[in-house]
């Protein structure tokens, strides 16, 4: 139906008498043609500025993938270059051959660092981003000289055939003044080639120059992202204008625009203003808006969640805090199936930051943290509750599980009593506690006693509450 329509009808209501040269006003049929024409340029326009914000939209989505990858690949001659100190370090100390053949699988085979580089050969990295990565591989190239004629040295020292470990490091001729020290002596010397100032210096170039190519990313991202919310800001107001237009013009023109565009723009409203998302209704341009924002508000839901992630974890660990940690304690007292629970003390912590400085403290921290995450499935819920205590809540795990708990407790003491680094020897003392009915008022002190008796009893151990 349109106007035309109505003008018909409202001329066969015209008395038969009537005169209809004395009729003034504007024609129906003419309003109606005139407003047609205004509908389709509003709607165009309307088109075109959507069109338009998704694709800044898209600018933004793109831009901030190619960050993720660049910040991936990043990471990938990170570990690479990283996993070959490791390796070659470990050598020097305990001269087991499988890390030279580890370190040589990483350099011919796995190529974390230059399979990193061909990959941001295909995103639009900028020339000047790209040359840090380049020169970050550069000095990782040449730390492998010094790595690998450490490597001789052990070799030599330990009366390796050079061969067995490799056509590189048989191709490594030591000088005459390394030839002539101890096996002792050229051990440390090794080991101060991979361990001493320089080395760690070179090691400082390759992450400096890693940080310059995450800078220019982020900063390249930034301001493509920067540029596309410029746009779409003015993009959305423009939307809004055109939208307010065709909203008047159609309520003086037709009911059946009324339901088509005054009725979606109320749910809009009250959609927004309940902060939910829009509901898909009315014309084309309509739905398609609605998508679009859908797209944004989805976007800063994700934004949202990742801001509640932060106030629901540990900023030092990354482990869940003490109100996520006491937030699920509640949710699983209404779950009655199995739980266990053990609340883990570092020992004696006090002594670590009043000898080696709150900054070690942190460390030890963060190192038991990981080795929690690491030990422990992906369904439990590993959490930092105090200063230098620890917690884990297990979901569906029974008391027939305890001795597997206490063989992952001996492993994590044996990795904490025995550093391969400057960090002090340090070791946890655990008490666990079992419930088949949910998390009950009384888990957590029955943890808590068993950590007493553990304690009580020379600490370094795991123990369970007994009734």
């Amino acid at each position: 139906m349109n106007m035309a329509d109505s003008q018909s009808g409202s001329h066969s209501q015209t008395p038969a008498c009537g005169n209809r040269k004395n009729i003034r006003g504007i024609r129906i049929r003419s309003l109606n043609i005139g407003m047609i024409l205004v509908s389709c340029i509003l709607y165009i326009l309307l088109i075109l500025a959507t069109i338009h914000a998704a694709d800044n939209y898209n600018s933004m989505v793109r831009a901030t993938d190619e960050y993720i990858v660049c910040e991936k690949n990043a990471a990938l001659v990170s570990e690479g270059s990283g996993y070959l100190t490791e390796q070659v370090r470990l050598f020097t100390v305990n001269a087991d051959p499988e890390h030279v053949k580890n370190y040589f699988t990483e350099v011919h085979v796995t190529r974390r660092r230059n399979t990193a580089l061909s990959r941001l050969q295909e995103v639009s990295v900028t020339p000047q981003a790209y040359s840090f990565l380049e020169i970050a591989l550069e000095h990782s190239n040449r730390l492998m000289e010094q790595e690998i004629y450490a490597i001789r040295l052990v070799a030599q020292a330990h009366g390796y055939d050079p061969a067995s470990l490799g056509a590189e490091v048989s191709a490594v001729s030591l000088t005459q003044e390394d030839l002539s020290l101890s096996a002792q002596e050229m051990t440390a010397r090794a080991q101060e080639l991979v361990f001493g100032p320089a080395y760690l210096d070179a090691r400082a170039l390759i992450t400096e120059n890693i940080s310059r190519f995450i800078d220019s990313a982020v900063g390249t991202t930034e301001q493509e992202q920067a540029g596309s919310m410029a746009n779409l800001h003015l993009t959305m107001k423009g939307q809004q204008i055109l939208i307010s237009i065709l909203f008047l013009e159609n309520i003086l023109v037709f009911i059946l625009i009324l339901r088509l565009i005054v009725k979606p723009l109320q749910i809009y409203v009250k959609n927004i203003k309940e902060e939910k998302m829009l509901e898909i209704t009315g014309s084309y341009e309509f739905k398609y808006l609605a998508l679009t924002y859908n797209d944004i508000y989805e976007l800063n839901s994700a934004n949202k969640a990742m801001l509640r992630h932060k106030a629901e974890h540990d900023p030092l660990t990354g482990l869940i805090n003490r109100g996520a940690f006491d937030q699920l304690r509640q949710i699983l007292k209404t779950r009655m199936a199995p739980v266990a629970l053990l609340i883990i003390d570092v020992d004696k912590f006090k002594l670590v930051n009043d000898g080696y400085g709150h900054e070690m403290g942190d460390r030890i921290l963060r190192k038991v943290a990981a080795l929690l995450e690491k030990s422990f499935r992906s369904t439990d819920y590993p959490a930092r509750i105090g200063g230098d205590e620890f917690a884990v809540i297990m979901p569906e795990l029974s008391e027939d599980k305890k001795d597997m708990l206490m063989q992952k407790v001996d492993a994590i003491n044996q990795i904490l009593l025995h550093p391969d680094n400057d960090e002090p020897a340090v070791s946890l003392s655990v008490g666990g506690a079992f419930s088949e009915n949910g998390f009950s008022d009384d888990l957590y002190n029955r943890a808590d006693t068993a950590l007493y008796h553990v304690k009580e009893n020379g600490r370094c151990g795991c123990g369970f509450y007994e009734d």
